[in-house]
């Protein structure tokens, strides 16, 4: 496997499809545009790695994301459980249906991002900014959210239940049929939504 591995880090192999990497370091590898579809890369080092508009609809938990260039990747229906995304490039990335309960997302660009029906639960997304990400129908039930630029999200159908929303901006974002059950809001910019004092 040493010699596959090599090969893959170097972005020889491209078709990845259910392929068992669990616990491989392949930091820094140039995988742009590799499928990974239900690949086990559980626990894996992709620190650092070129992920470019790949196809990572697998099993990620617990793998080092931290630094990764994930612009336009497809983390659709992923499991990214305990992953780190520390310092990663997510613009335009799709999560849709991806289980990123208690992920660390804090102080990072999420702009535009696809996370319809993602489960968020307890995730930390402090200062993430998400302007015109799309929500929709996401759990964010106990996330927090606090001090995240949500301009002009869209959270229709978002279950935001216990979320941390102190200081976000909302202003214009989309809210119909979502769920803030306990969500606190205290000095959030609430400006072109319904919920606008």
């Amino acid at each position: 496997m040493t010699d596959d591995l090599e090969a893959i880090r170097k972005g020889k192999i491209q078709m990845l499809v259910g392929t068992d990497l669990a616990g491989a370091d392949l930091a820094g590898a140039d995988l742009a545009g590799a499928d990974l579809s239900q690949a086990n890369l559980t626990g894996a080092n992709l620190a650092g790695a070129n992920l470019q508009r790949a196809v990572l609809r697998a099993n990620l938990r617990g793998a080092d994301l931290s630094g990764a260039d994930l612009r336009g990747a497809d983390f659709r229906n992923a499991d990214l459980r305990g992953a780190s995304f520390a310092n990663a490039d997510l613009r335009e990335a799709s999560f849709g249906g991806a289980f990123l309960t208690g992920a660390a997302m804090g102080n990072l660009d999420l702009s535009g991002v696809d996370l319809r029906g993602a489960d968020l639960r307890g995730a930390a997304l402090a200062r993430a900014i998400l302007q015109s990400a799309d929500l929709s129908n996401a759990n964010l039930s106990g996330a927090d959210l606090s001090g995240a630029d949500l301009e002009e999200a869209v959270l229709n159908g978002a279950v935001l239940r216990g979320a941390n929303l102190t200081g976000a901006n909302l202003l214009c974002a989309a809210i119909e049929q979502t769920i803030w059950d306990g969500a606190l809001l205290d000095r959030a910019c609430l400006q072109g939504t319904p919920l606008s004092p």
